[in-house]
């Protein structure tokens, strides 16, 4: 992502349901920050079963300082569901025209994350009632702490 013309790398730790679980940013993409970014999120939600990454080195060098490197799976199209995860928020990114600072973008990625997660119901696993029933459901969760 470009911010003020400065690339800036965004993390995200995506389960296997879609929900984003972490979200990162950082100026760079090395060893040291996948190792941050890998241990915040094993953290927080515990050792995975599974890591699924794309080919980038530096998940492979944090893995085995971590000890997971048996755990890591990367391949053809095996992170797809991470990457789709990614469009939600870029429809969203365009229509707010970028964004001017790193920390900006750190705070919308996470609201983002916590509203995507609370009002994604799977649209294609529900019959239409099951999943407007659900929908409505979660909007009254969420309209219940403003009341």
């Amino acid at each position: 992502m470009k911010i003020n013309g400065e690339t800036h790398y965004l993390w995200r730790a995506v389960d296997h349901e879609d929900e984003v679980l972490e979200v990162f940013v950082t100026k760079r993409r090395n060893h040291t920050v996948s190792l941050l970014f890998l241990r915040k999120a094993m953290k927080r939600y515990g050792s995975p079963k599974v890591i699924v990454t794309d080919k980038l080195l530096s998940y492979r060098a944090a893995m085995k300082e971590l000890g997971n490197e048996a755990h890591q799976e990367t391949g053809h199209r095996l992170n797809n569901r991470a990457e789709n995860a990614h469009q939600p928020f870029r429809r969203r990114e365009r229509a707010m025209l970028k964004f001017r600072s790193a920390k900006s973008l750190q705070k919308f990625t996470s609201i983002h994350a916590s509203t995507h997660n609370h009002f994604n119901k799977e649209r294609h696993l529900n019959r239409r009632n099951h999943f407007k029933e659900s929908r409505s459901q979660a909007l009254a969760e969420w309209r219940q702490p403003v009341a």
